[in-house]
């Protein structure tokens, strides 16, 4: 009975404690507000991140509220159907003052991660490391309706479902246009500058692949949503 009573009163003692504590909690670790694209890449993050994943209404709320706030410009595009199916996938314009070489299709989940990416990342890193906003995005696609690496036989690529993005050069407001290739080996600020772009990407991508992992991402990084916090 005194254990009993001892559980019971943990119990009661959370209950009114836990309600005060959460609205404390900093961003990126409360785990019932709902995600923004200004949320820290924390474990509770990635929970929210996957969850929304699986809920399409809800990415597009939490995209919305993106939206709302300046950290994305985008359009909705009618679901397709075929070999590569899209559902609740969206046209990326811009993010926030960045812009992009053209928009691109993304699912709803690519799109908000890519914005907290660039929001978080590629954008305060330019200032950071190469004391010039960035201004510009250069990508080489994110949809299209293939196997991986274009194979005639095996899985479908991530980009059958809109689910990455290759991103190939970023271009500051002073002119500079800073390459994968052949800026990638380079051991100046521009290289040091890739490098912390693709290794802060794995906090928000399943998978972030860049020209060590092989022959074939030479001259992008490839940003998609498979696995969890691959990054090579």
């Amino acid at each position: 009975m005194r254990a009993l009573a001892l559980l019971l009163i943990a119990v009661l003692v959370l209950w009114v404690v836990v309600p005060r504590l959460l609205p404390l909690l900093p961003p990126g670790y409360h785990p019932m507000a709902p995600l923004e694209v200004t949320d820290p890449p924390t474990v509770v993050t990635r929970f929210k991140l996957n969850a929304l994943a699986a809920d399409p209404s809800a990415c597009l709320l939490a995209l919305q509220r993106a939206d709302t706030a300046g950290y994305i410009s985008y359009s909705l595009v009618n679901d397709t159907i075929g070999d590569c199916p899209l559902v609740s996938a969206v046209r990326v314009r811009r993010f926030g003052q960045v812009r992009l070489s053209s928009s691109f299709l993304a699912s709803c989940p690519l799109a908000l991660r890519s914005a907290m990416f660039v929001g978080q990342i590629a954008a305060p890193l330019a200032v950071k490391e190469l004391g010039s906003p960035l201004a510009r995005i250069d990508h080489l696609g994110s949809y299209a309706c293939r196997n991986i690496y274009n194979r005639a036989q095996g899985r479908l690529s991530e980009h059958a479902s809109a689910d990455a993005l290759d991103v190939a050069a970023f271009t500051l407001a002073d002119g500079r246009r800073i390459a994968i290739l052949p800026q990638w080996p380079q051991q100046d600020a521009a290289g040091q500058y890739l490098h912390g772009v693709l290794a802060g990407s794995c906090g928000f991508f399943g998978n972030a692949l860049g020209p060590d992992y092989n022959d074939a991402h030479a001259n992008h990084f490839h940003l998609g949503m498979r696995g969890f916090n691959l990054c090579r």
